[in-house]
């Protein structure tokens, strides 16, 4: 039997209203998945390059610094068998001492680190470029010692980001500038040393303290100034002896230094050596072990996990800092061209919590707080080179 009309009607009308709802259903997902896509901004992926000094990375110190405030700070990773782990906020927050527990350091979200490490100087230049061949946002180069290769590379590659460890951009004939695609940024050693220097004068039984330095450049002469002239300004009876290894990756050097000023006398030696460092840590170490009642100051990082009863505090230059904000910034979009400075004032420079004891120790902490708020407002002036101090010269 054939349909009626009505039917026929019917069975079209019904279709019709299907396909209209069909439609009005496509049409407001249609309408809604821009609105929740817009809500949902793209991760953003920075692949960030760091090109170590020879030092390298496990020197407990300097490197190591610039590190945490790329791989922890920055990427919220951690090195582990060679590959990179996701770090816990407890791991993040153990390194977040004194006055950076309230900076905001959080980790940046889609953020990759790249690391080279350098054996010779001569792997600098062609390390910073590989870094800029393979795309990454920011080029790091860490330590004076590569002011020349990032200058180069920059040079080369300007439409590639740099920031510079530790020392301006100098041209041939000496004179500082700047680069619009590279941050350098430098530290006020001289102020975190006088800080350690004090408590070293006030910590010595002996008056007799020591300094050892890495190479002998400019840089290192201003933790030396810097440390001598704490000394003086709460200790003017004590002597301070200074010697150089001339390097920063011989811990054999440093150990035998270390071990030559303790001998002399030296109840403690600070060290801005580098890896260096780590064999004046030892020789103090033993010392204690053998009787002795000295210490040690550590540098750049908190070094007292290397020996607990040994480190009296560690002058903090705060590297981490410093590559971290370079890090948030590029993430931001501020990252620009330009010299940036940071001591006391600006948490660039502090030292360690004091976690050993000596007699006087309250006392000697509070002198040292004045003398902080003392060069931080102005008042005192800390001489950046050993020509500039007024007391006796120091004994090699």
């Amino acid at each position: 039997m054939a349909p009626s009309r009505s039917f026929l009607r019917l069975s079209l009308l019904s279709a019709l209203v299907l396909v209209s709802a069909c439609k009005k259903q496509e049409e407001t997902k249609q309408e809604t998945a821009p609105a929740n896509a817009a809500a949902e901004p793209k991760q953003k992926t920075l692949k960030i390059g760091l090109v170590t000094d020879v030092g390298g990375r496990g020197d407990h110190s300097f490197n190591d610094s610039a590190l945490r405030g790329l791989e922890l700070w920055g990427a919220g990773k951690k090195m582990e068998g060679g590959s990179y782990k996701d770090a816990s906020p407890g791991e993040l927050k153990e390194t977040l001492q004194q006055d950076l527990a309230t900076r905001g350091i959080a980790p940046v979200v889609g953020v990759t680190p790249v690391v080279l490490q350098s054996k010779v100087p001569e792997d600098y230049e062609p390390n910073l470029q590989t870094l800029v061949d393979e795309g990454v946002s920011l080029a790091i180069g860490v330590g004076f010692m590569l002011e020349n290769a990032v200058e180069t590379v920059a040079k080369r590659n300007p439409d590639a980001k740099f920031l510079l460890i530790d020392s301006p951009l100098v041209s041939a004939d000496g004179k500082l500038y700047t680069l619009p695609n590279v941050r350098t940024v430098m530290y006020r050693e001289e102020q975190g040393s006088f800080l350690v220097g004090a408590l070293a004068g006030l910590a010595s039984k002996n008056n007799k303290v020591g300094f050892v330095g890495g190479m002998e450049v400019p840089l290192i002469k201003k933790f030396e100034a810097g440390f001598r002239a704490g000394v003086a300004a709460v200790n003017p009876k004590a002597t301070v002896l200074v010697n150089y290894t001339g390097s920063f990756d011989n811990v054999a050097a440093g150990k035998q230094v270390g071990q030559d000023l303790v001998n002399k006398g030296a109840d403690v030696v600070y060290h801005a050596a580098g890896s260096d460092g780590l064999g004046v840590i030892q020789a103090v170490k033993e010392a204690r072990a053998a009787g002795k009642q000295v210490f040690v100051i550590g540098v750049d990082s908190d070094q007292s996990h290397l020996a607990p009863e040994a480190v009296l505090t560690s002058m903090l230059k705060r590297v981490d800092l410093g590559v971290y904000e370079a890090v948030r910034d590029l993430s931001q979009g501020k990252l620009e061209g330009g010299d940036v400075t940071l001591g006391l004032k600006e948490g660039g420079v502090t030292y360690a919590p004091v976690r050993v004891d000596f007699p006087g120790k309250a006392e000697a902490l509070q002198k040292v707080e004045e003398l902080r708020a003392k060069i931080v407002s102005g008042e005192l002036q800390v001489p950046t080179n050993p020509s500039e101090l007024t007391a006796a010269p120091a004994k090699k």
